[in-house]
């Protein structure tokens, strides 16, 4: 018979399965942030009950050892778990129930400090989660959080919160000192997005990078903080990277930063570079009059359309020259009309057709860098209440509680065997090219004439 899940583990598991629906993107998150805060608040309970009994869950009283200088909460009673009952909590997002524990065969009875008497309404989604990412999880901040929230007779124990909180410093900070050796990606996507991290400072960026791996499955490779997106903020963090052992991919996909180009173009010299059609498109229509702006985005787009081409279209030179052609007749149709525009296209021009020698199932996701962007957006949504963040510890903490989550419901790529061939060929022309033989010394020999 199988043993049913505890309630965090299965609250833990309603959050994986969402993210491996095949759902919006959007509404998972919703319903991620109404289950986060079930996770928070079942996690504080557990650790309540843990600290009451002095053991935690399946551990025998028996095999716990007391410490005479130890605190009172750490003492070891009598008594059992005795299953849970449901307890339903008012939030913000909604109500939200909880798993509350019962407890049998105790001498002292126990009486949860989060829900006190009375305790059905609570901002604990807010104030847990702001707590815990916002102000840099110190124990502290979260204490007098729930203090604030629940009244000093519901704040929770220093060792409680305490527990909560280093689990969640620890499993970042795992996550950022983690091993990359084995990742071996065929496209890394570079982004950055701006968020208020400093008192009178303006927004600074937070630089991303996620990646596509030889097997066609999504990874998140890496996040980091930054005064700025220059050349070095850009180039310590690819360092950082590889030095953890990432390999150089066949195509790096960003949008124009120069200083995310130049950086790439050092650590990664070997791979190809792909700037965002997305980005493109919105420099170029921010030079276009408003009235014409939808016949203009029409015609840009076009020019990367390929379904004109049929089912014979072959991925390689010959198609990068004909998008290419095509470049040129829009800015014949627009050039003189719109010269600024034209000019923001055929800048870099190069780098807006590289995705063509690639994979053409892999044409329409790796020609933009929007994906991660879109989940840039929704992190700042949820972050429009508190302005600004007090530090880059605890900005960094909640895009990457975000992104990680996120994470696990990105979409891989399809691998057809025409496509791994492919790239199997890029590879071993741009990562691997085969070694140039070296003439010898010895002088040519001379030329054999017939005898008279």
């Amino acid at each position: 018979m199988a043993r049913t899940l505890p309630p965090v583990q299965a609250i833990r598991a309603e959050i994986d399965a969402l993210f491996a629906s095949d759902r919006d993107l959007v509404e998972v998150i919703e319903d991620v942030a109404r289950l986060g805060a079930r996770l928070i608040i079942q996690t504080a309970v557990e650790a309540e009950v843990d600290a009451f009994l002095g053991r935690a869950r399946y551990q025998r009283a028996t095999a716990v050892t007391t410490d005479a200088a130890s605190s009172e909460e750490s003492t070891v009673r009598p008594g059992h778990r005795n299953g849970h009952c449901p307890t339903t909590v008012k939030t913000t997002s909604g109500p939200i129930t909880i798993a509350r524990p019962k407890l049998r065969g105790t001498t002292d009875k126990f009486a949860s400090r989060l829900f006190g008497t009375g305790v059905t309404r609570t901002h604990a989604l807010e104030t847990l989660l702001i707590a815990s990412f916002v102000h840099g999880l110190s124990v502290r901040d979260v204490e007098g959080a729930l203090a604030d929230a629940l009244g000093p007779e519901a704040a929770l124990s220093k060792s409680t919160v305490s527990t909560i909180c280093q689990a969640i410093v620890a499993e970042h900070d795992a996550w950022c000192r983690r091993d990359l050796t084995g990742v071996e990606l065929d496209y890394l996507f570079l982004d950055a997005s701006h968020f208020k991290m400093h008192d009178g400072s303006r927004a600074e960026p937070i630089l991303a990078a996620w990646g596509i791996t030889t097997a066609g499955k999504p990874v998140f490779a890496g996040l980091a903080a930054a005064g700025a997106e220059s050349t070095d903020a850009w180039r310590d963090f690819l360092t950082d990277l590889t030095a953890r052992g990432l390999h150089p991919s066949l195509l790096i996909v960003s949008d124009g930063a120069p200083g995310l180009i130049s950086a790439a173009e050092q650590v990664f010299s070997r791979s190809l570079r792909q700037r965002c059609l997305v980005h493109r498109a919105r420099k170029v229509l921010a030079k276009v009059s408003t009235g014409d702006q939808p016949e203009v985005k029409a015609a840009y787009w076009q020019i990367f359309d390929l379904s004109d081409l049929g089912d014979d279209v072959k991925p390689g030179q010959q198609l990068v020259d004909w998008v290419q052609r095509r470049i040129d007749t829009f800015a014949e149709l627009w050039g003189g009309r719109y010269p600024a525009a034209v000019k923001c296209l055929l800048s870099d021009r190069q780098s807006l057709t590289t995705y063509l020698r690639f994979p053409i199932e892999h044409h329409k996701r790796v020609r933009h860098s929007n994906f991660i962007e879109r989940t840039f957006g929704e992190t700042r949504r949820r972050v429009k209440v508190i302005g600004r963040f007090p530090g880059e510890t605890s900005c960094v903490s909640l895009v990457w509680a975000v992104l990680d989550r996120a994470a696990r419901g990105w979409r891989g790529f399809t691998m057809t065997s025409t496509g791994l061939r492919i790239l199997h060929d890029l590879r071993r022309a741009l990562l691997h090219p085969p070694t140039q033989l070296h003439p010898t010394d010895d002088p040519p020999l001379a030329p054999v004439t017939e005898a008279a």
